[in-house]
């Protein structure tokens, strides 16, 4: 902490005059010489304790690195955990998704909020009202009445917009292209 150190008043007579002559003569010492440096007042200045800044100073780049909007490769590699800027607000422009999962005896499907995680709505044909219905639950007849479920739930929900992403290894044919192809003939829009 940098401290200011004024020496006492030197005589109480500059003091009786006025203010002004007690601020000039009373607080500042005489030269001892009539040198010209040493007409200057002498000043008792300590650096005895430095406070630490309110900042914390572990990162000297926190401050020049809030000031850039893209990070370089370099950097991006230092922080690998850090999502990009679309996936960090892909699942508020794309709330809605569809998860379709095919065992080897039924078909599940069900469209899922992203951001709370809740289920809007899901259809399967292990379901009471579909398993013995079907004459086969996994078959292209079976993959049509859960697409269309699947939308007549989604618009009793006020879903009419949803997105499909398909794993990285898979393409949208098959089965699942006739899901998705039931959906959108009962006017739900995919993004």
């Amino acid at each position: 902490m940098l401290s200011l150190t004024i020496p006492e008043p030197l005589s109480s007579s500059a003091s009786a005059l006025r203010p002004s002559a007690r601020l000039l003569t009373g607080f500042i010492q005489k030269p001892t010489s009539l040198s010209w440096p040493s007409s200057f007042p002498k000043l008792c200045i300590s650096f005895d304790a430095i406070a630490a800044p309110p900042f914390s100073t572990h990162d000297r780049n926190s401050f020049i690195r809030a000031a850039w909007t893209r990070r370089s490769r370099g950097e991006a590699a230092k922080r690998p955990n850090r999502k990009s800027w679309k996936q960090r607000t892909d699942m508020y422009m794309r709330p809605f998704v569809l998860d379709v999962f095919f065992s080897r005896r039924f078909i599940h499907a069900k469209v899922m909020h992203r951001a709370t995680s809740k289920v809007v709505s899901a259809a399967s044909t292990n379901s009471k009202d579909l398993r013995y219905s079907l004459p086969s639950p996994t078959d292209d007849n079976a993959c049509r009445i859960i697409g269309n479920i699947i939308a007549e739930r989604c618009k009793e929900a006020d879903v009419f917009v949803m997105s499909y992403e398909p794993p990285k290894s898979e393409r949208i044919e098959g089965k699942i292209e006739i899901v998705i192809d039931t959906i959108k003939e009962n006017g739900i829009l995919f993004v």
